[in-house]
């Protein structure tokens, strides 16, 4: 029997495989953060295609927290009503709907990548002063953030858990915590970024303080049944960053705060930073953690294969595939790498005359 396609349950929710369509931003929100028609289409087709867990992108718990105007976003009763049809055809699909809810920190406020222009989208082109652990800017041409003080740390906790109760009304059916890639909670994380001396900084209990608010504000704003997922930078990749034994140690807190399985990512924190970009590379990082922390784990990052997919949860790597540019390629990869590691594709009546 195929490793990947059996079952996977995480409190009261079962995905009948191993795969999920990982976070990626699309760009494509309407005004004030509306999800659209484009993210039905986007989404659906992943869960038409057989993935068993369907992410959508990062999507800011308040107007401040998007990366960019065009982000999606959850701080209001209108965005419930907007993400409703999209949580709806995913669910009559077959897949969980998931939102992963972020804070873009000191790199919001800045232009789509296909954009011509590059850097801080300035007020009069609907952009917006970004906030951070200090007043210091990811590069020179981001906007120069402006440092939270503790009432803006409350605030953005609050935020956190009151957009992860919209998410349920909105029926997602699981929600992940955004903290990866140099956005603010990873920002509080690294200590690349986070030179605070006060409560929120210093050493790592002071710089993970931030993120373990807003799991254990997520978790009592869910109750006991949602599963909540937490993604993180396991490393920077820069020596005196963030490193993967830091990353054991949040782990391990993260699930003592009711967090359910890490998906482990990495860097963001640092332009700088010397990535080993290749095959597979981040699944080791997985591996670490789900070892050592004794913690579920999703592995992501050039997984393209259906073998090589198979192999990471055979060999106990990581609980958990995510897929990202291999899904938009081939959306309907699930069914197809069923076929190949013989287990039974899920292909919907309408598309059997293809199989």
């Amino acid at each position: 029997m195929s490793s990947l396609f059996t079952p996977l349950t995480l409190r009261t929710v079962t995905l009948p495989n191993r795969i999920a369509l990982a976070p990626m931003c699309q760009y494509s929100a309407g005004p004030d953060g509306l999800p659209t028609d484009w993210h039905l289409v986007h989404l659906g087709t992943r869960a038409i295609g057989g993935a068993a867990l369907v992410m959508t992108e990062a999507t800011a718990v308040l107007p401040e927290g998007r990366i960019s105007p065009q982000d999606t976003g959850l701080w209001s009763g209108r965005h419930v009503d907007a993400w409703r049809p999209v949580t709806r055809f995913v669910a009559a699909h077959g897949a969980v709907p998931v939102v992963q809810l972020a804070h873009a920190g000191f790199k919001a406020s800045t232009y789509r990548p296909w954009e011509p222009r590059r850097g801080g989208v300035p007020d009069t082109e609907g952009g917006w002063t970004p906030v951070g652990p200090t007043g210091e800017p990811f590069v020179p041409e981001y906007r120069v953030p402006s440092a939270l003080d503790d009432a803006g740390i409350a605030g953005v906790v609050a935020a956190f858990a009151e957009s992860a109760a919209r998410a349920v009304a909105a029926g997602f059916v699981a929600v992940e915590i955004h903290a990866a890639h140099g956005y603010l909670l990873h920002e509080f994380l690294s200590p690349l970024t986070n030179h605070r001396t006060d409560g929120w900084g210093g050493d790592r209990a002071g710089r993970m303080r931030l993120t373990l608010e807003v799991a254990r504000a997520v978790r009592a704003a869910v109750g006991a049944d949602v599963p909540v997922l937490a993604r993180i930078s396991a490393t920077d990749w820069v020596a005196g960053g963030w490193t993967i034994e830091d990353s054991v140690a949040l782990a391990a807190e993260l699930a003592a705060a009711g967090v359910d399985l890490i998906d482990c990512s990495s860097g963001g924190a640092s332009p700088s930073a010397t990535v080993p970009v290749g095959r597979g590379y981040q699944v080791p990082l997985a591996a670490q953690v789900r070892r050592e922390a004794q913690v579920p784990t999703g592995a992501v990052g050039l997984i393209v294969e259906p073998e090589q997919a198979e192999a990471i949860v055979a060999d106990g790597e990581a609980d958990l595939v995510l897929l990202g540019r291999e899904l938009l390629r081939n959306p309907y990869w699930p069914h197809q790498a069923a076929a190949k590691l013989g287990a039974a594709p899920s292909w919907p009546d309408q598309y059997l005359r293809a199989v």
